[in-house]
């Protein structure tokens, strides 16, 4: 086989150039983000066929595809089914090592969000236990407007 790379020298620049953008999340994710927003709150969407609830919601349910998905207001409560630890500080890590997060399933929801575990010695973390959402005071509309999960104590 020839290699036509073989006598090619690879070369790299470093650009200095800088792309802002934005993007829609689309009329779901709105909503969702606006009840985290402005009221606290955690919905997710609910199929009638399959009978399961969906945090974050989905427009169409993935199990069935479903449309037209019923909304559903879940507890900002649930049970820590899943963590890992960050022990070393990287660039990427916008909070202080160590970090927890944790795979959390609320109350009345049948999948799980990945968040922030905070107010918890790494030690005591233990899959099954009972965490709360902790909303920011400033909140924007995005998923930091849950600032972290803390046990329930």
């Amino acid at each position: 086989m020839i290699d036509i790379f073989a006598d090619v020298e690879p070369m790299v620049f470093k650009s200095g150039i800088n792309v802002p953008y934005s993007w829609w999340a689309g009329e779901t994710a709105e909503r969702f983000f606006l009840a985290l927003r402005d009221d606290k709150k955690i919905m997710g969407t609910g199929c009638s066929i399959c009978e399961k609830v969906f945090v974050p919601p989905r427009k169409v349910c993935p199990l069935c595809f479903q449309e037209n998905m019923a909304w559903v207001e879940v507890s900002s409560e649930g049970v820590l089914e899943s963590f890992t630890i960050v022990e070393r500080q990287l660039a990427s890590l916008p909070r202080k090592a160590p970090v927890i997060f944790g795979l959390i399933r609320l109350d009345g929801a049948d999948t799980s969000i990945l968040h922030y575990i905070e107010d918890a010695d790494h030690t005591d973390i233990k899959i099954g236990m009972r965490v709360a959402a902790k909303f920011s005071d400033e909140r924007s509309g995005s998923m930091h407007d849950i600032d972290c999960f803390r046990p329930v104590r």
